[in-house]
């Protein structure tokens, strides 16, 4: 703060810090509110199992358990290929079938959700002694053994995004939130592009060689972290250009207040209240936390709208950047046309 500003009178900066802290209180409000009200209490519903339809002791355990409980939700498929690709493309968490025992096979992909596939396990374990029948459990993709609870994809994501909207505040403090020209925001675009790639590559590198968390896949790991990040410094940026400060406030209640308990990463969507259970689907913290599962654990059917969700994410923001960046600038030339001392402006007559 410079001597002017230091000597300015109360009224002059009382009403802005007001409202500064005032915002800040109530993005304190929401994050409690938002986090305690999400994961104080995680109740599942309808967390769903796959079932072929014709197995008829599979479908009448399920339909057994679905009378007693809503915490499984079937799926039924025509056939078992088509069942397996609902675990792998996770469609579902798990796939009851029967076994040539007379008994029960209960697939599942712990790698989805560790809790999920555990309730999935437990429920239809319970129905399957009740029914006196022997059920068999496999998990047909595990999560880590370095990972027990599978809460590194959820971390990993939040480090990516995190960074993302924090470059993009830092380059808005330095340069101004909106860039000055249509130039300058292409500079603003490609410099948080290559910070993107880098951090990818960092993210990857911590949590494979580094922390020794994942074996595999760190390329794909990195390539999913930089467009995570990109997607974030980019909606931030837009966001930011059109709103200013104001900006930044909504960016953190969408990505990190809102953004990081409705992202499924703690708990399954499916174990959050009925407000939350949807948001994995579109919001950043979501798709990225996906998108990673699926660079890490699963097949390319499973990256299909993660991967779109955040390439969207990434041309809306740029684009919202353009055209704030156009907007402010036809405003700026239509002020200084308007100041009578404007160059071209009319001159006066007596």
């Amino acid at each position: 703060m410079n001597e002017a500003q230091r000597n300015l009178p109360v009224r002059d900066w009382l009403p802005r810090t007001a409202a500064l802290l005032l915002g800040t209180l109530a993005l304190a409000t929401a994050f409690i509110a938002a986090y305690v009200g999400a994961l104080h209490q995680p109740t599942p519903r309808d967390v769903p199992v796959g079932v072929v339809l014709g197995d008829q002791r599979a479908q009448a355990v399920m339909a057994a358990v679905r009378q007693r409980t809503n915490k499984i939700e079937p799926i039924e498929y025509d056939d078992p290929g088509a069942a397996d690709d609902g675990l792998t493309s996770r469609e579902v968490y798990g796939v009851l079938s029967s076994a040539p025992d007379n008994g029960l096979r209960l697939t599942t992909a712990s790698a989805s959700a560790p809790a999920a596939a555990e309730l999935v396990t437990q429920v239809l374990g319970q129905a399957a002694r009740q029914a006196n029948l022997p059920i068999q459990v496999t998990d047909e993709v595990p999560v880590e053994s370095t990972d027990p609870r599978g809460l590194v994809p959820f971390y990993l994501a939040v480090g990516y995004v995190l960074g993302g909207y924090l470059a993009s505040t830092a380059l808005g403090l330095r340069t101004g939130t909106a860039p000055v020209s249509l130039p300058r925001a292409g500079l603003r675009v490609a410099a948080l592009a290559v910070y993107s790639v880098v951090l990818g590559i960092v993210g990857a590198t911590v949590v494979g060689p580094v922390l020794d968390v994942w074996h595999h896949d760190i390329p794909a790991v990195a390539a999913v972290g930089a467009l995570a990040v990109f997607a974030a410094a980019m909606v931030a940026s837009a966001v930011q250009a059109w709103l200013g400060l104001l900006g930044t406030g909504l960016v953190i209640l969408l990505l990190v207040v809102l953004g990081n308990p409705g992202s499924g990463g703690i708990y399954a969507p499916e174990f959050l209240p009925a407000w939350l259970r949807g948001m994995h689907r579109w919001n950043v913290p979501g798709l990225a936390t996906d998108l990673i599962k699926s660079a890490v654990y699963f097949d390319r059917r499973s990256t299909g709208w993660a991967l779109s969700g955040l390439i969207i994410w990434t041309l809306l923001g740029i684009l919202g950047l353009v055209t704030a960046t156009v907007f402010r600038a036809h405003r700026r030339a239509a002020r200084a046309r308007a100041r009578p001392d404007a160059p071209g402006a009319p001159a006066a007559h007596g």
